[in-house]
């Protein structure tokens, strides 16, 4: 899967998932604060991206994401290995 492609795909999901608007959904914004993640939300994004993304997310790597682009490069690395 290329970035690009991961990008969309994890756009799409958070959007929809999240109830946010995708233009809010940029590289350089706060995952936690544009998603508004509590840690119930948090365990709800683990299991999104195991579900979609076929790789078992160390929760503590998670923790310390702060922007989509860290999530994006996340997943990228990931799913890649």
């Amino acid at each position: 899967m290329v970035a690009a492609s991961i990008i969309e795909k994890v756009n799409a999901i958070l959007a929809d998932e999240f109830e946010v608007e995708a233009e809010d959904i940029t590289l350089h914004a706060n995952l936690r604060e544009t998603l508004d993640l509590d840690s119930l939300d948090f365990v709800d994004l683990v299991v999104i991206i195991e579900d979609n993304f076929g790789f078992k997310v160390n929760r503590e790597d998670l923790k310390s994401i702060e922007t989509f682009e860290h999530l994006y490069d996340y997943i990228q690395k990931n799913v890649s290995a």
